[in-house]
């Protein structure tokens, strides 16, 4: 192993419990690097509103983790987008025990690791849940609860994410029911208290959801008293309506599950210091066992977690003669924007790492209309292509057949090929580093890939058009648009094109869209939710 490559922790996820322990590790100057597969911030980057962690009166989930990131970079911790797939022991000449954390690109050795992985969303299985998730059925707030403006939403579960999501999604909905099976909330008095008391909400308890039912949308919910046995069914008539579930999550330990201790639920067991059954190993956050699962718990794990790490690493440094190197203190840019510029001064120093990278120079052409969106667009490539002589801007006088899908940035080589990558809207949001990433994977080098998997690329030999319909503020929504981009990249038979659905509700009724984000394939076959490249390759 490459002495680059070795680390005194690795972290293995990206939330508030990892990106703690990082901080916490690397002000120490231990060498530290944090591994995330799909996101740095963890689940609660999907909360709009974070109103209960210390110090802070309001800020959203993705504004807090982005600041505990940037502190964590400043002390010199790493930061990959890797999905890790092996840990594995290594012995050493004096018998010492290392771990390597095998990716699905490259692998790393450190003394220690910090399980940091969190849980995802549970489905509960009732009839109908599967078949119509992504055309009423959904499990994030912040993502869908848009697409329900004016309309019944139905909420089931009876948690901390079931009371305060039902209260966000009033601003959209005509009423919220929410469906308890139990005889109450299972979550703190006050955030239950905000649900029961208010006017746009019905709470139910002792209920659970028989089925739902529709056509291409959903049009029936059936649900049960549990005491009495009386059941309801909701029929929404000509409309539709929604139901979000938020019934609890399961721990992200298939890694771990032959390496370490877990409990019944699948959660890890470790002991006050966050260590685990195995030597080595320490684990934070949510996909431990414990009673409560809060950012402000995440990050008291990390804490404790990183400082018993050091003690760790020190102690092995001393075993083993081999040191890692320090962790850099790197100087912090203020996030502040520079004048008459759409970006901070922070993003344009990252789009200035990017640009210094592509090999090519790119063409962004812009098809618009006279909508004031068009404007923004227009403003928008102006402002990003000041920054670097790689990127050149210019409009084309829109054709009749491109009228319905203005306006768009359509993405060509300096020679004014097609590189199949197109957005139709502005890229702003949570959608701008996806399309920074779109146009340094069509300029080259372009991100790396597993050999496997550009094989599987280039192998497609008929013409394949990717559409994804996203929402900017959907968090779920940039890695299946980079996975797509990406595929499209490489091979010129297929075409990646994002559309921001906010400006084309003419695709939301024709594909019956209720969530995003979506995928449709050659104007046939959805499928919703968040995807990588493989499982792209398979739908297609």
């Amino acid at each position: 192993m490459e002495k680059e490559n070795f680390y005194d922790v690795v972290v293995i996820g990206g939330g508030p419990a990892g990106l703690t322990a990082a901080l916490y590790l690397a002000r120490a100057r231990y060498r530290v690097l944090i591994l995330e597969k799909e996101k740095f911030g963890g689940q609660v980057t999907i909360t709009d509103e974070v109103v209960n962690y210390p110090g802070i009166e309001k800020t959203s989930g993705r504004a807090l983790t982005e600041t505990m990131r940037r502190q964590a970079e400043f002390f010199g911790a790493e930061f990959l987008l890797r999905e890790v797939t092996a840990l594995k022991k290594e012995e050493t000449a004096s018998g010492a025990e290392l771990w390597e954390s095998t990716t699905d690109k490259d692998s790393f050795q450190s003394f220690g690791i910090l399980l940091a992985t969190g849980a995802h969303p549970r489905m509960i299985g009732f009839p109908g849940e599967a078949e119509f998730r992504g055309h009423g059925v959904a499990y994030c707030a912040t993502c869908d609860g848009e697409f329900f403006y004016g309309k019944e939403i139905f909420v089931i579960g009876g948690g901390f994410a079931a009371a305060e999501e039902s209260v966000f999604l009033t601003k959209f909905a005509s009423h919220v029911t929410i469906l308890i099976r139990d005889d109450d909330f299972s979550c703190a008095k006050a955030v239950a208290e905000a649900a029961k008391n208010h006017p746009k909400i019905t709470v139910l308890t002792n209920t659970e959801v028989i089925c739902v039912e529709g056509d291409h949308m959903l049009r029936r919910i059936c649900y049960r008293n549990r005491n009495t046995g009386k059941e309801t069914l909701f029929d929404s008539a000509n409309d539709t309506f929604g139901v979000f579930v938020f019934a609890g999550y399961e721990p992200n330990t298939s890694l771990v599950k032959e390496l370490v201790n877990l409990d019944p639920h699948g959660y890890v067991i470790t002991d006050k210091s966050r260590q685990t059954s195995c030597q080595g190993i320490y684990a934070a956050g949510d996909v431990c066992q414990k009673n409560l699962r809060q950012v402000v718990t995440a990050v008291g794990d990390g804490a404790t977690a990183a400082t018993e790490l050091e003690k760790y690493a020190a102690a092995m440094q001393g075993r083993t003669g081999i040191h890692a190197k320090q962790a850099v203190k790197k100087g912090a840019a203020p996030d502040v924007k520079s004048s008459n510029s759409f970006f901070s001064q922070d993003i344009i120093n990252q789009l200035n790492t990017v640009f210094a990278k592509m090999e090519r120079k790119l063409q962004l052409e812009l098809h618009l209309d006279s909508r004031p969106v068009s404007q923004e667009l227009e403003n928008y490539m102006t402002e990003l292509a000041k920054y670097t002589d790689k990127l050149t801007v210019h409009e084309r006088v829109p054709s009749a057949e491109t009228g319905a899908s203005l306006p768009f940035v359509d993405v060509l080589t300096e020679s004014g090929e097609q590189t199949g990558l197109a957005f139709h809207g502005v890229p702003g949001g949570h959608e701008f580093t996806s399309f920074i990433l779109g146009l340094y994977n069509a300029a080259g080098p372009g991100q790396p890939l597993d050999p496997v998997i550009r094989e599987k690329i280039l192998a497609i030999q008929h013409n394949v058009h990717l559409q994804v319909l996203v929402s900017l503020s959907c968090t779920m929504c940039p890695d299946l648009v980079t996975a797509a981009q990406r595929i499209a990249s490489l091979n010129p038979l297929v075409t990646a094109e994002v559309y921001d659905i906010a400006h084309f509700p003419d695709l939301k009724e024709k594909y019956h869209v209720m969530s995003v984000p979506c995928l449709i394939i050659n104007q046939d076959k959805t499928s919703f939710g968040k995807k990588n490249i493989q499982q792209i390759l398979e739908l297609i």
